[in-house]
């Protein structure tokens, strides 16, 4: 079965092929099963704050894929430094200022949320937003 799971992603953008979205975003899903399945406990450092670092990555990839597709259908579009920047202030700012404010029971402040967005965002940046290959 060797290259059984490539040819089975073809059909998918390049984007959402790129190996290091791939790695994010099976992290991402054992991090959510590790915290919310209760299979086996995380540090308390990367329980808190790495499902925050792999957030925008995992957005920002996707929505790069619907842009070049849809939006602007070019392939060598990436996203421009200042729509990274909005999207790491608009998640802070609902996830962080908000959500805790409307929904404090559900949801807490903490400022090391915002570093750790800004980290999935330079991540990002530096090596997901880049023109797709052919």
């Amino acid at each position: 079965m060797a290259g059984g799971n490539a040819r089975g992603l073809r059909w998918w953008p390049p984007e959402l092929r790129h190996p290091l979205f791939l790695a994010l975003a099976a992290l991402y899903l054992l991090a959510r099963l590790a915290r919310y399945g209760h299979t086996w406990a995380l540090p308390a450092p990367l329980n808190s704050h790495f499902a925050d670092v792999l957030a925008l990555p995992l957005l920002l990839t996707v929505a790069l894929s619907f842009m070049r597709r849809l939006y602007f259908r070019q392939p060598t579009f990436v996203l421009p430094g200042s729509w990274v920047v909005s999207t790491w202030l608009s998640v802070a700012l609902v996830f962080e200022v908000l959500l805790p404010r409307f929904r404090p029971r559900t949801y807490t402040a903490d400022w090391l949320d915002i570093v750790a967005y800004g980290l999935g965002g330079l991540i990002f940046w530096r090596w997901l937003n880049c023109p797709a290959s052919r």
